[in-house]
């Protein structure tokens, strides 16, 4: 059979006396040699027969036996063991790492029905042992808490605006993006002002107990504990399920030496979050400072369970259970003992039903503040007891001590009822089914289960008041609609994100509070609000479905490049021919970025028109490329597509439309086609002559704008807009542009050739010699 990995590499305890009679060394490596090939049960069997030789006990074989019985999963004959160890000289916390792994993988394996996750296995938990469930919607990724004056960051996310300025915080938490400081503003980060009202709206109460918290936490600071605690009341009040609310009260207790209140937040907490490993460590520090170390050995146990590399905790549990093995003998007149291997010392030390009331859960029903005050009282007298009860009668001797005698009763009985680690190795005795007498049905909850002390504010199930969630709380202030992709300005307003460019294409100022947003216009930081846009759709679907069908729409009339199409008025552009724009104009700005959202990336262009605007005849252009500058202006890199006829003015907006049909050349055949092609051929040559003939540095003028004559096309009624070098060539001659604009609008390639041929016959003579 397979044997598992144990927690912890094999431990070779010292021997008291290496040349004792009766010991064999070759033996001891044999069982060395069986440990480390998972057969702990043989090592066990070697060591306790070396020890049967001897004729007094050895106090490193009785160690090394009770580590090899740990891991074959016979934990109670352990326990015989470990008290003969114990008996011989005080156990130290070192030398018990495996009773406590052993012990909190099967705690964590059997009843908690968990497996060791990566973290688990190979990292250190040795800071702060954080909670583990997913965060609720309106809670900060930071604080883990209710946003607590909510700010948006550059990437979209939403923090506490207390959270951001920690000089802790460079990254988001989310998306790892790197965060700007904002220490030159006068208020450094701004509140998100929607998300802001609409969440002390709809947590009302809950928003009030994480203020007096907060101010709780700045007393604490500045150690005025009393004024803090006073906070910490009046917020527990408000928010009595809240756990980390709960964990920072008891720790305030802590430091202010109330114990007993103290244990009654950390008991409660325990109920609240029965599977938060730092609940437990709570109650088990608490527990170990007012001396109940029999309790705080079963809060330490968890907490090792469900975080099996807390290594703080796991030292912590050692040193507990050493002072408890201790507890047994110390201060005791005990007689020499018998032999280590007659009788069961852990079966007599304890009876069945001691484990059942030992070791019911502290947090089934909080303590009264009454029941806890005198709890080092009840706790020494109790000592008292066991010790009389000791001197009277040695637990190696006495097969009738009384139940709950002493605290090592509930160690003897926690131990000796867990289940062994899966090691691969079959048990001699099966103690499985005493497991739920550990940690009954009622102290854990099991992964999916819930707890009825749960509330709706509790960490992931924070319900929204659909009564109190109203539309108009999410509205654009400039279009009054819905919100469609909200975005955040870094003064805490939010807008549409279309309505939001629209107003800095005019104004690089704030529409609310007119502050100056040259920056985030600079650097075009327009991320969504992604817990705005995660309420819209989660609790406001249908009213943004609306919403996104009214956007769908105008962006499906914005793409229809027939009926309504965008007419940049400024020069003529030519089919194939590149033009590249600067834009400045705020309806100009609008009017590209359309393009750009509807995906068509087209727009018409037109020479101006003192009486209807624009002319009557233009060319579509296509954008390749889209340079921003700072100031929101750009530099739009385009290229001439097909060319149009207007057959009605209008406009959108500020800028112009146009109904259009799209102009093609009519083709012709035979004796038409070859005169068409002999003309072509003659035209071209004309203009490769002349354009050969320039001077440099006009060539070059040319060459940097227009790049080189295109060649000569072998089929010139291939396009529907002809020949390439046309348009070249129109774009580079001396011509007016109502000049252009007359060959522009000719629909047959003959009449457009002609009219270029007598251009160039004019250049020709012109040209200066």
């Amino acid at each position: 059979m397979e044997v598992r990995s144990q927690p912890s590499e094999h431990l070779v305890h010292p021997l008291s006396n290496p040349v004792a009679p009766g010991i064999c060394p070759e033996m001891l490596e044999v069982a060395e040699e069986a440990a480390r090939a998972g057969d702990f049960s043989l090592a066990a069997e070697i060591y306790s027969s070396q020890l049967s030789d001897l004729q007094q006990p050895d106090r490193g074989l009785c160690l090394r036996k009770a580590d090899s019985l740990v891991r074959a999963g016979r934990i109670s004959e352990a326990l015989d063991s470990y008290c003969a160890a114990a008996s011989l000289g005080k156990l130290r916390p070192e030398e018990l790492p495996l009773l406590v792994e052993s012990t909190a993988r099967s705690l964590r394996e059997k009843e908690l029905g968990l497996r060791s996750s990566g973290r688990d296995n190979g990292e250190d938990c040795d800071g702060e042992c954080t909670e583990d469930e997913a965060l609720d919607l309106f809670s900060c990724g930071l604080c883990r808490c209710l946003l607590h004056e909510p700010s948006t960051v550059e990437c979209g996310h939403t923090f506490c605006k207390r959270c951001l300025e920690s000089d802790s915080v460079t990254d988001c938490v989310h998306c790892k993006q790197a965060l700007v400081r904002k220490e030159g503003l006068p208020n450094g980060r701004r509140l998100n002002v929607v998300l802001s009202g609409l969440l002390d709206k709809l947590f009302a109460t809950e928003s009030r107990a994480r203020k007096l918290w907060l101010e709780g936490e700045v007393l604490w600071h500045n150690q005025n504990l009393t004024e803090a605690l006073q906070k910490y009341d009046e917020a527990v009040d408000l928010a009595p399920s809240s756990g980390r609310l709960l964990c920072q009260r008891a720790e305030l207790h802590q430091e202010m030496e109330s114990s007993s209140q103290a244990l009654q937040d950390a008991s409660t907490l325990c109920m609240i979050k029965p599977l938060w490993p730092k609940a437990h460590y709570l109650k088990a520090t608490t527990l170990s400072q007012v001396g109940r170390n029999d309790e705080a050995l079963q809060e330490y146990l968890l907490c090792v369970a469900l975080k099996p590399n807390w290594t703080k905790v796991k030292l912590e549990a050692q040193k507990v259970l050493s002072e408890l093995f201790s507890s047994v003998f110390e201060k005791q007149d005990l007689p020499t003992p018998l032999h280590p291997l007659q009788g069961g010392i852990a079966s007599r030390l304890i009876k069945p039903p001691a484990l059942l009331r030992s070791l019911r859960p502290v947090t089934q029903k909080p303590a009264s503040s009454s029941q806890d005050s005198d709890l080092c009282v009840t706790k020494s007298a109790s000592a008292d007891e066991s010790s009389s009860r000791l001197s009277a009668a040695s637990p190696w001797k006495s097969d009738s001590c009384a139940v709950g005698e002493t605290s090592s009763k509930s160690l003897a009985a926690a131990l000796a009822t867990v289940p062994a680690p899966p090691t691969g190795v079959k048990r001699k005795q099966s103690d499985d089914a005493s497991l739920a007498a550990f940690y009954p049905p009622s102290k854990l909850l099991k992964p999916g289960e819930s707890s009825s002390t749960t509330t709706t504010t509790a960490a992931g199930s924070r319900s929204v008041p659909m009564e109190l969630l109203d539309s108009g709380d999410m509205e654009c202030s400039l279009c009054m609609r819905l919100f469609y992709e909200p975005v955040a300005t870094p003064c805490g307003h939010t807008f549409c994100l279309k309505c939001l460019e629209r107003c800095l294409d005019h104004n690089p100022n704030c529409p609310l509070c007119k502050e100056n947003l040259s920056e985030y216009l600079a650097t075009r930081g327009y991320n969504k609000t992604l817990l705005m846009e995660e309420v819209l759709q989660r609790y406001l679907s249908s009213e943004l479905a609306e919403r996104k069908k009214i956007h769908e729409e105008e962006m499906k009339e914005l793409s229809n490049l027939n009926q309504e199409v965008p007419i940049f008025v400024c020069t003529m552009a030519f089919p194939t021919v590149p033009c590249p724009l600067h834009v400045f104009e705020p309806r100009y700005r609008l009017m590209i970025r359309r393009s750009m959202e509807t995906g068509t990336k087209q727009f018409g262009m037109c020479i101006a028109d003192e009486l209807k605007g624009f002319a009557d005849y233009g060319c579509m252009l296509q954008v390749q490329d889209v340079k921003f500058f700072p100031d929101g202006r750009s530099v739009v890199e385009t290229v001439g597509v097909s060319r149009f006829k207007v057959l009605s003015h209008g406009q959108r907006d500020g800028y112009h439309t146009a109904k259009i049909e799209y102009l093609e050349d009519k083709k012709v055949e035979g004796e038409e086609l070859a005169e068409l092609l002999k003309l072509h051929d003659a035209v071209y040559e004309q203009a490769n002559n002349w354009f050969t003939s320039l001077k440099d540095n006009m060539k070059s003028q040319i060459l940097s704008h227009f790049g080189h004559l295109p060649s000569k096309d072998p089929d010139p009624q291939a396009s529907p807009s002809g020949p390439a070098w046309c348009w070249w060539l129109l774009a580079v001659l001396p011509l007016e542009n109502r000049a252009q604009l007359t060959i522009l609008s000719m629909t047959t390639l003959k009449s457009r050739l002609i009219a270029i041929r007598k251009v160039l016959i004019f250049v020709t003579r012109k040209k200066p010699r």
